[in-house]
């Protein structure tokens, strides 16, 4: 098999392991991800209407 491949699904093993062993802390994390994009996002956004102005 691949190696890519393999790493693959272990990623998604490890995934789908710790959202049905941990789902608490599966769910802080996602937010936090996500928290962390929309904040980078809202800076990006920032960014530009300061240059258009």
């Amino acid at each position: 098999m691949n190696t890519k491949k393999v790493l693959t699904y272990l990623v998604v093993a490890f995934v789908i392991f710790y959202l049905f062993t941990q789902p608490a802390n599966a769910a802080n994390a996602v937010k936090s991800v996500f928290g962390g994009v929309t904040t980078g996002a809202e800076r990006l956004a920032a960014f530009f209407t300061s240059l258009a102005s």
